[in-house]
Formats: structure tokens, sequence, C-alpha cells
């Protein structure tokens, strides 16, 4: 299958490059797969389609303000986006820098507040370092680092108001769990008082993590789909969040997956229970879901991995009419756009 029949043409013009003024005030259009229409709403409306003993599966990882700055030896800036730590002060990295230092190389970070030193450079900007700091690093990111948002969302200028909204709106108000790269989107249209009136319901929340790193948004550059590799991540579901999802299963309910990342991570399981562990799936059609029976999720690019995900859950061809819709009636795409409900 090739990569090419998942791409579609997007106005530059919908990609939304701030966030709505409030979370509840996203659009949302909705895929009734068994039907095949589409209805237009707002996320406010998801109470609507959802109903007891429904489970919402959302993941609750949190992003670290990952991009962080500082210079050479030499004097020249470097600019690295925190990955995954791999272990006690080792992390791998995605470096930006005119000259690429070497192996044995050590960088001054965050104003001085850290320092780095080269133990592996990779391919396509990445890098292994050991970072040192005398206070702990998530106190010194807090201080010094910037929201890792997506390369799209293009500002001619970032002010510390923007910085600061950022640190709020590219988070979920679910976030617990400090470790990715990168926001589960889906999960940012919602707000306190949705989650209130869900639950009046009957509809219940559980909360699974998985941290979000460079491979759920490494483009596809491979011709054909089954050649390209997807990157590991990390993933968790405690006992009380399977034990909840399994009981709405058992009573007739569906399991509602916010976002790629929730649909990743049950898709992994080969059954639902409490886990740990890594996983590198790649979702495509044709593909059997094994536990999710409808989806929430954003926009996402061309000839993505996402955009398979969701053509596999919908089908190929309604989901690329959902996107040449969704164009047609200028929702906002990617990470601080509109959404999509699949039922």
């Amino acid at each position: 299958m090739k990569t090419d029949l998942f791409n579609y043409d997007l106005p530059p013009e919908l990609i939304a490059q701030h966030p709505p003024e409030r979370r509840e005030l996203a659009r949302m259009m909705v895929l009734h797969r068994d039907t095949q229409t589409i209805e237009h709403r707002h996320i406010s409306d998801i109470v609507e389609y959802l109903r007891e003993p429904d489970v919402l599966v959302v993941n609750n990882t949190k992003v670290i303000p990952a991009r962080i700055f500082g210079h050479k030896a030499s004097g020249g800036k470097v600019e690295l986006l925190l990955l995954e730590e791999t272990d006690s002060k080792v992390w791998k990295v995605l470096m930006k820098t005119s000259r690429r230092p070497k192996v044995g190389d050590t960088l001054t970070l965050c104003s001085g507040k850290a320092s780095a030193t080269m133990l592996y450079d990779g391919e396509q900007g990445e890098a292994v370092l050991r970072i040192e700091s005398d206070r702990p690093l998530m106190e010194i990111l807090d201080e010094e680092g910037v929201p890792p948002l997506p390369p799209y969302i293009a500002r001619k200028e970032q002010t510390a108001e923007q910085i600061a909204e950022d640190k709020n709106r590219y988070q979920t108000v679910f976030a617990k769990n400090p470790g990715s790269a990168a926001a589960p989107t889906a999960g940012l249209h919602f707000t306190p008082e949705l989650f209130q009136s869900l639950e009046k319901q009957g509809v219940a929340k559980a909360e699974l993590t998985l941290h979000v790193g460079l491979g759920t948004f490494r483009p596809v550059s491979a011709e054909i789909i089954t050649d390209h590799e997807m990157h590991h991540e990390r993933y968790s579901v405690s006992e009380e969040a399977a034990d909840k999802i399994s009981n709405a299963r058992a009573t007739g309910g569906r399991v509602v997956a916010v976002g790629s990342t929730s649909v990743r991570t049950l898709e992994s399981l080969p059954m639902i229970g409490s886990a740990e562990g890594s996983t590198n799936i790649f979702i495509y059609p044709p593909y059997d879901f094994k536990h999710v029976d409808a989806i929430l999720t954003n926009f996402h690019l061309p000839k993505s991995t996402l955009l398979m995900m969701m053509s596999a859950f919908a089908g190929r061809d309604l989901m690329l009419k959902a996107y040449e819709t969704a164009v047609q009636e200028n929702y906002r795409f990617f990470s601080y756009g509109d959404c999509m409900l699949i039922l």
C-alpha cells in the first residue's frame, strides 16, 4: 500500500497557529461509520453521543517544557528538543545547530544552569547527551524550557505571553505524569466541567499513560507504508483503568479512545489488564481493532501514520471524504485545531 494513498490538499491558512479562546469552543466533526454520514458540532456536544456505561479512555501524560537553548564551547548556538530520558541523566534529543558537536564535546544549557556531554551522534538530527545540573532538571526546565510546539506552528515572534499561554494550553487539564515531548492533542479540548457533565450521564473516565515521542509525528518518507518503522514509546495501564475498561465492555458500554496515543496503548495489549511496556505498533488498513469502539481525534497531517490509523478505523474513502469536507467547512487543523468523533 502506497503512502500517497493517504495524501490530501490542505490550504496552509487552515493550520491552527493558536489555540481557540477557550477549550470548549473547538468544533467537532462527527463521523458515523455505519451510515457513512457527517455532522458538524462542537466538543461540548460530545455528551449527546456518549451514554452509560461507556468509558472514555484518556492519556494523562504530561508535556515537559522540552525545548531548551544553549551554546557550544565555540560559542555557537544550539537548540535541543528533549525526547526521552533513557537512563539516569542520559537523554535522547533532537539537536539543531550550525555545526554538530563531536562525541565528548560539552554544551552549556539553560543560561548556564545545566551542562551536557555529547555521547552519541545519530541520524536525522538525533543525538544522545548526558545532562548534568546542580538542581533537578525538571525544575530548570520549568524556568528555562519552552513548550515543544510542532514545526507547523510557525510564529514569527514568540513572546513571553505566548510561551506562558502555550505552557497552559499545550497541556491537557488531566495531565499528571511528566515525560512527553508532544501533547496528546485530542485531550486538549476537555475541561473539568465537560468531564462533570459526562460523569452525570454515567460515562466513566479511565486514565492510562503513553509518553509521546518523536515516533508518533515523524513523517513517513517511505514510498510503501510497510517500509516505515515506528519508534518505541513507553506506556502504563493501571489496574484501576483496566477494571473500568473491562467493566464497560462487560456491561455493554463502548470504549471511546481519546486520541491516537490511547488507541495505540489499548491496541498494544493482547487483552485488557494492568501493564507496562513500550510499543512501536503501526496501525494501517486493513486492521481489526480489538479494544477500541470509538475514537475522538484531531485532524492529522497528510501521509502521516496518524491519518493511516484513522483510515484503518473508519475506512480510507470515508476518512478522505471527511477531510475534504473539513477543508470545505474551514475546520482548524492539527495540534491546536478542531477534532473529529468517529463512531
